[in-house]
């Protein structure tokens, strides 16, 4: 089962983020990637996409060496079947 990570205040760069929001009822989500405070992060898609989608588009941006962290909008709750968070 993946880990991921609560979301830092300051994130390190080359981490990817999955940010989860409701949309319509749904929980959704897009993956942005941490660069350097003088540049914009990197967003991948620009379009939403379910949790699940989100946390394998997020795995494979991260080269399984980046940590991958999470960051839950109001009112959305951590699902265990996405996989485990830590922090």
């Amino acid at each position: 089962m993946p880990t991921y990570h609560r979301l830092p205040d300051q994130p390190v760069p080359g981490a990817v983020i999955v940010k989860l929001y409701r949309s319509d009822g749904q929980v959704r989500g897009y993956v942005r990637k941490v660069t350097d405070a003088s540049e914009d992060d990197t967003i991948f898609p620009g379009e939403e996409m379910g949790p699940e989608d989100a946390l394998k588009l997020a795995k494979t941006h991260s080269l399984g060496a980046a940590p991958i962290y999470v960051e839950l909008a109001e009112g959305v709750e951590w699902d265990p079947n996405w996989g485990a968070t830590t922090g």
